[in-house]
């Protein structure tokens, strides 16, 4: 008889296994994958598809810059962007990063100023708003290629 007790609970083991692991998407519905803090400009203002390639990070680029203007417009913003990393949202160099090659160390800061606390330096849509307001605010004079 003890033989089979043990089966038993090698089977109750199996049953609360499976259980938990049928249950455990029930209880994190709801729960994105990828939490984002908030930012304080709308999702609505520019909400371009930067994630799908330059063409998209051109757009995302024309779309700040007519919302927030900047000396010399749309085309000395993406002129400044293609210099500074050929619109690459992931591009390093120096301790720069992102789109408009923002310094990482002030990245922070500046962030949470125009409207993206939080954020990462590498999502092009925040690194983007971010530097066209600081040219808005500002001018093109913390870029180098500028």
């Amino acid at each position: 008889m003890e033989r089979f007790a043990h089966i038993g609970r090698r089977r109750i083991a199996t049953l609360l296994i499976g259980f938990t692991l049928l249950a455990l998407p029930q209880l994190f519905r709801g729960v994105p994958a990828v939490a984002h803090p908030r930012s304080q400009v709308s999702s609505h203002v520019c909400n371009v598809p930067w994630q799908r390639g330059k063409h998209q990070v051109k757009r995302l680029i024309h779309c700040a810059a007519h919302r927030w203007r900047v000396p010399g417009g749309p085309r000395k913003a993406t002129s400044v962007a293609r210099c500074e990393s050929g619109f690459r949202p992931h591009a390093y160099s120096g301790g720069n990063g992102g789109v408009f090659q923002q310094r990482v160390v002030y990245w922070r800061g500046r962030a949470r100023r125009y409207g993206f606390r939080g954020w990462s330096v590498y999502n092009g849509r925040a690194n983007v708003i971010v530097s066209i307001r600081m040219a808005h605010a500002t001018g093109w004079g913390d870029w180098s290629c500028a």
